[in-house]
């Protein structure tokens, strides 16, 4: 461990050598922070409670101890992985002139041995080799997360909370029916309107009425279903009602320019504006790649073969492309992509499947193009502007 330490403080760039660089692995009860002080022999390791404050008279304390050794810090970088803290740190650190990077925890290379060692200081070890390394200038040492704004983080929550009531709808729906099925009932709708008024008329097989226990259970679950249901609709109206006051707005006008595509509605388009269409993007690739629509190639020697979907982007903008890909189909027949679509697969027997991930990666870049630059795709139909 040693000698890696040498080989790397050898290998730091003379602009590196004014640099205080540290990193630090984040638990829920306590942070460890490791740095390389310019100017220190040693690589000082220090564990702290989780305070962001303590953090910062850290990294000053260091910094002072690298100026009596006669390095003038001009630079404090400071990273660590993304994960349950989110960015908070990351804003708070950087409101205070503190250079922060976000490592994406998928892109940092670790050791392939069966049982290898595990602990939070070889993290810290490992982490800070990568983050050296992307400093020199090698970015595949490892990946950075852009880092939102708390208004963008907000933006997000009520589409993910719609979108876990509606699970969550799902589940109660799926439990009331099991209850109903172990007394050999069938048949029953709790989402009907008058659900409530029909549970304490229905039979069993023995022409018995449903047990009071699990009749109280059930009637409490609809009450459930109900309330969820009312949330989701308050939801639903909050987030038209932003759309009429704010129509002018980024984010805003491009909700309403996807939602004139006939096929997409509102929810659709809110998801893919804040979750992909709203960030900066290099290109098409990086469209595709962010989610999660591109292959994985497995190519060695001679072999050459296709593993799939990488499944490394965001899982929302994939599942929902994948769906919307479906619809577009139904709804946008005279399309080039769906006439793109049916001539690969008309004689393909079994590659609709397949295929329907590429639609939806060429879906994706078609609207992103859309919302960026204006361009309609070939063959696609409009709502009239309102």
């Amino acid at each position: 461990m040693q000698k890696l330490n040498d080989l790397s403080r050898s290998l730091i760039p003379l602009e590196l050598d004014c640099t205080l660089i540290t990193v630090i692995e984040m638990s829920q009860s306590s942070w460890l922070v490791a740095s390389i002080v310019p100017g220190v022999e040693r690589q000082p390791l220090k564990k702290l409670t989780v305070d962001e404050s303590a953090l910062l008279k850290l990294l000053h304390r260091w910094r002072q101890e690298a100026e009596k050794a006669g390095h003038r810090i001009k630079r404090i970088t400071v990273a660590f992985e993304a994960g349950r803290d989110g960015f908070w740190l990351a804003r708070w650190l950087r409101a205070r002139d503190i250079e922060v990077h976000v490592i994406h925890a998928s892109s940092v290379a670790v050791s392939r041995e069966h049982r290898r060692a595990k602990t939070d200081r070889l993290d810290t070890e490992l982490l800070k080799r990568s983050f050296l390394g992307w400093l020199r200038g090698e970015r595949d040492h490892c990946k950075m997360v852009a880092i939102p704004t708390i208004k963008d983080e907000d933006a997000k929550r009520p589409n993910r909370e719609r979108e876990s009531l509606v699970a969550e709808k799902s589940r109660i729906v799926n439990r009331m029916k099991a209850t109903l099925i172990r007394l050999g009932i069938r048949g029953f709708n709790p989402k009907l309107k008058k659900a409530g008024e029909r549970l304490e008329g229905l039979r069993t097989p023995e022409g018995e009425p449903i047990p009071p226990n699990t009749l109280a259970e059930l009637l409490r679950d609809m009450e459930r279903r109900r309330l969820v249901s009312a949330q989701i609709r308050r939801i639903e109206d909050a987030r038209l009602e932003r759309l009429e006051q704010a129509s002018g707005d980024g984010s805003h006008a491009m909700v309403r320019l996807l939602a004139r595509v006939i096929g997409v509605g509102i929810e659709t388009a809110d998801m893919l504006v804040q979750e992909v269409l709203s960030r900066n993007m290099r290109d098409r690739r990086a469209v595709a790649r962010y989610a999660g629509l591109t292959g994985s190639p497995d190519e060695s020697g001679r072999k050459r073969r296709e593993k799939g979907l990488a499944r490394s982007g965001n899982a929302r903008v994939r599942r929902g492309m994948i769906q919307l890909a479906w619809r577009f189909l139904m709804f946008q027949k005279d399309s080039t992509l769906a006439q793109w679509f049916r001539a690969r697969t008309e004689n393909a027997r079994g590659a609709r499947k397949l295929m329907i991930v590429a639609l939806a990666r060429k879906l994706l870049i078609a609207l992103w193009r859309l919302v960026r630059e204006g361009v309609v795709p070939d063959g696609v139909v409009l709502r009239p502007a309102h």
